[in-house]
């Protein structure tokens, strides 16, 4: 299941960092980078599922 996660999570940071960088939008770049990386480093379910939705709604609270 964290495979799994971690491909679902790495996708979607995959299209947060394309849509940064074409955008210049270093919030929505960062969270991809986010979203990339943080599958890598966590291995329980709950966290992952907690990081990957807070990565995920950065863009959207913190705007620049």
């Amino acid at each position: 299941m964290d495979l799994i996660l971690g491909l679902v999570f790495g996708t979607i940071g995959s299209a947060y960092f394309v849509y940064g960088r074409k955008q210049q939008h270093p919030i929505a770049l960062l969270a991809g980078v986010g979203l990339i990386i943080f599958p890598m480093l966590v291995s329980q379910e709950v966290w992952l599922i907690l990081g990957g939705l807070a990565f995920m709604a950065l863009p959207f609270v913190i705007s620049i």
